[in-house]
Formats: structure tokens, sequence, C-alpha cells
């Protein structure tokens, strides 16, 4: 019986989630990350460079990289694809993502904030996940 209790209240224990400090600042410093997100069949990855300085994140640097091609996705990118409409567009969507999500970042400060660009969800993704990845150990206690 006393087994069952232990158990019991170790589940109960564990299952509760711990409780935050209020007001944690993100530590000053430049964090970088790198990600594939969802997209981990195939060849590109996300870059992230973001610099902290009193609390606040105050430079922001995004890439994604064809790691195939050894490129860096930008306005050129859609050349890969001529012929072909429908891609050239999500190309061109997806590049202003990739131009504006760094600055957004800056302005709202928190990446649940930011929304992705209308037909740039692919950078998006990037984007959030590099972002996530970078920060997520920057909170000091």
């Amino acid at each position: 019986m006393k087994s069952i209790l232990l158990l019991a209240f170790l589940m109960i224990l564990c299952s509760q989630k711990p409780v935050e400090p209020e007001n944690r600042e993100p530590r000053n410093g430049t964090f970088e990350a790198k990600s594939q997100s969802y997209y981990d069949s195939e060849n590109y990855w996300g870059y992230v460079k973001i610099k902290i300085q009193e609390g606040k994140i105050v430079e922001v640097k995004f890439k994604i990289r064809d790691s195939t091609l050894h490129e860096s996705f930008d306005a050129k990118y859609e050349a890969h694809f001529a012929g072909d409409e429908l891609y050239i567009q999500q190309s061109r969507n997806d590049w202003k993502g990739v131009q504006h999500y760094p600055q957004e970042l800056v302005t709202k400060q928190d990446i649940k904030d930011v929304d992705a660009v209308s037909g740039a969800t692919w950078s998006y993704n990037f984007f959030k996940s590099c972002v996530e990845k970078a920060l997520k150990d920057t909170v000091g206690n």
C-alpha cells in the first residue's frame, strides 16, 4: 500500500509544471542557431543571429541556405524555377518574408507576436524555429 501511495505522490509531483519566475529578462549577448524547421527531408537550413542588449533584441540577421547548391536563398533564387510561375511567386513571397521577419522581431520583441507574411509560411517556419532555438537558453535567473 505504501508503494502505491508513494508512486501516486511521485506521479502527481512530476506532472506539475515548474513555477516560472516573473520578470525574467533575456541575457545580453549574441545568440545563433540553425534549423531545418519541419523540412528535414529538404536541403535547406535557416540561420539566425540575434543580438540582445539591456534585455532587448536590438539586431537580427536571418538567411536560408540551400546546402545542395551551396547558395543563399535570395531575390535571385527564383531563377531555379524558370518556367514555373507558381514556384517563382512562392520564391518571391518567401524572399519578402526573409527580409521582413528580422525587423519585425526587433519591433515586437517576441516571436509569438511575429506573423507570417502572406504566402511566406516556408520562410516563417525556418525563422521561427531558428529564433526559438537561439533564444531557448538566454533567459537568466
